[in-house]
């Protein structure tokens, strides 16, 4: 069987110069462009991660600012943060900090 005739067994659109340069192009487009699917998909799984970290943020923030405004309301409630999260003391006032033990 020589070159010709396995040439002539193919149909004829398969042959033609439009579908073997959209073939060509699509080729180019898919494996070897700037933005082929492989970096597309990448680009689009690293949007989604960072739409899902923003949603996160923005819920701390709500939390920090009610903290903030519920603080900033009462004395009584910035003294017990204070004490409570930056170990603060009155003076002539002792602080005992207890860590649980860590198992082993």
């Amino acid at each position: 069987m020589s070159a010709s005739e396995i040439f002539e067994r193919v149909p004829r659109f398969l042959r033609s110069f439009y579908f073997l340069a959209g073939v060509a192009f699509l080729a180019w487009m898919f494996l070897f462009d700037a933005n082929d699917f492989v970096k597309q998909y990448d680009m689009y799984a690293k949007w989604q991660e960072l739409n899902n970290d923003k949603e996160y943020y923005l819920r701390e923030i709500d939390k920090v600012k009610k903290d903030r405004a519920e603080l900033l309301s009462s004395p009584e409630l910035l003294e017990k943060f204070a004490r409570e999260k930056y170990i603060m003391k009155r003076p002539g006032e002792d602080v005992f900090v207890l860590v649980p033990q860590e198992k082993e």
